[in-house]
C-alpha cells in the first residue's frame, strides 16, 4: 500500500536546464492532511490550501469574465483537406525531422519521428509545457531513439503547442496565437504521418507533465484515434475552481489568456474537457498512469527536482485512478515513493509504460 497522500501544493511549474520546476509562488501553499483515497477525497485535498490559492481563484474568475469581452468566442474549426508532408530532413539512420501542413492552424508543424523497420503502429509523445521549443523534450533529455531502436514502432514527437495543453482554442491568442492542436494531433498529423510512414493505423499517445491531462484528454475527444494512453506526472481536474486554476496558471505562464482556450469560467468548454467528468470514453482503451511522493531518489539520476509540481500530480493521478475504478474501467496506476518530477523519472515512466502501450498496438 502506498503511504498517505499529504501534500498538494498548488501545481504551476516552471521548466528550466532540462527539468521542471515549481516558482516561488507555490512557497506558500501548506500541506494537506492525509486522506482516504478516492477521487473524492483527492479534490479535497487538492482544494484545501493557502488563501494564496483562493485568492488567485477569485483574481482569475473576476479577470476571466472582464477578459471575455475582448477575446469573442468562435468555435473551433474543423479539419480542413491539405494536411500533410511538406519537407523531410533525415537526422540519423530511421529519424527525421519531419514537417507537417496544419491547415486549421495554416501553419508547419515540425516533428521528430523515429521510423519503424517496416509496417508497424504509431506512438505520439508529447513535449511539456514548452512544447519542446525549449529544447526541453524527450529526444534532448531521454533515451527515447536508443530505446525505440529495437522496438516494432513509429515514434513520432511533435513541436510546438507551448503553453496551450494542446487543445482546441475558442479564439486566437495575441500572444500564443491560433491553437487547433487537438485538430492537428488526431486529425491532420495521423492523416500525414500514417501514409508516409506506412503505418498501420492503430496508435497510442503518451503526455508528461502539462501534456500528460492533454493526453487524457485528446485520448477521451478522439473517439477510437487511440488504442492506448499513458500520463506521466499530470493533473486533469480542469471544470472545479482548483482545477481551472492550475490550467489558468499554465497559459498565464506563457503569457496567454486562458478565455481565449475554453471561455470564462463555467462554459461548457471546461465541462467538455475534465477528465473525470468524461472518463467513461476510456473505457475500452489501455490507460496508464504515473506519479510519485515528489520526494527525490535515485531515480532522479541528479536531475533539477520539483517536488512541489510531483506532490500536486500524484494526488491529482491517485484521485483520476480511483475515479476510473469507480466506472469499472480498468487502469495501471504506478505510485511511487520516489521521484520528484525530473526526465530521469519520466524516462523511467516511459520504459515502464511501453509493455502496456505495445499490448494494445500489437506491437
Amino acid at each position: 500500500m502506498p503511504p498517505a497522500r499529504s501534500s498538494c501544493p498548488g501545481q504551476q511549474g516552471a521548466e528550466r536546464r532540462g527539468e521542471v520546476r515549481g516558482p516561488r509562488t507555490t512557497a506558500g501553499f501548506r500541506p494537506c492532511r492525509p486522506r482516504p483515497s478516492g477521487a473524492d477525497a483527492g479534490r479535497r485535498c487538492l482544494a484545501r490550501r493557502e488563501d494564496t490559492v483562493e485568492k488567485g481563484v477569485r483574481g482569475w474568475l473576476i479577470a476571466a469574465a472582464v477578459l471575455i469581452s475582448v477575446s469573442g468566442g468562435a468555435s473551433p474549426a474543423p479539419a480542413e483537406p491539405g494536411a500533410g508532408v511538406i519537407d523531410v530532413m533525415p537526422l540519423a539512420p530511421r529519424v527525421d525531422q519531419v514537417q507537417v501542413y496544419s491547415p486549421s492552424m495554416d501553419a508547419v508543424v515540425s516533428s521528430t519521428v523515429i521510423r519503424a523497420d517496416g509496417p508497424a503502429p504509431t506512438l505520439y509523445l508529447l513535449a511539456g509545457a514548452g512544447g519542446g521549443t525549449d529544447g526541453i523534450s524527450w529526444w534532448h533529455h531521454t533515451d527515447v531513439r536508443q530505446f525505440f531502436a529495437d522496438k516494432n514502432v513509429n515514434v513520432v514527437m511533435p513541436i510546438g503547442g507551448r503553453f496551450s495543453l494542446y487543445t482546441d482554442w475558442q479564439a486566437d491568442d495575441p500572444v500564443l496565437g491560433r491553437n487547433r492542436w487537438q485538430t492537428f494531433l488526431t486529425r491532420e498529423l495521423p492523416a500525414a504521418m500514417t501514409p508516409w510512414l506506412g503505418a498501420t493505423g492503430r496508435d497510442a499517445i503518451a503526455g508528461v507533465s502539462m501534456s500528460a491531462a492533454s493526453a487524457i484528454d485528446l485520448a477521451i475527444q478522439a473517439g477510437d484515434r487511440y488504442r492506448a494512453v499513458a500520463a506521466y506526472s499530470g493533473c486533469p481536474w480542469r471544470a472545479d475552481p482548483p482545477g481551472m486554476t492550475l490550467v489558468a496558471a499554465q497559459v498565464l505562464r506563457g503569457g496567454g489568456n486562458p478565455v481565449n482556450m475554453w471561455g470564462p469560467p463555467g462554459d461548457p468548454g471546461w465541462q467538455s474537457h475534465d477528465a473525470f467528468r468524461n472518463a467513461g470514453a476510456l473505457a475500452g482503451k489501455t490507460v496508464y498512469l504515473s506519479a510519485a511522493s515528489g520526494i527525490p531518489g535515485p531515480i532522479d539520476r541528479g536531475g533539477l527536482p520539483a517536488p512541489t509540481l510531483e506532490a500536486i500530480a500524484r494526488t491529482c493521478t491517485a484521485a483520476f485512478a480511483d475515479r476510473l475504478a469507480e466506472l469499472g474501467i480498468a487502469a495501471v496506476h504506478v505510485d511511487r515513493p520516489l521521484g520528484a518530477h525530473t526526465w530521469g523519472q519520466f524516462e523511467t515512466d516511459l520504459h515502464e509504460s511501453w509493455p502496456h502501450l505495445a499490448a494494445a498496438l500489437g506491437a
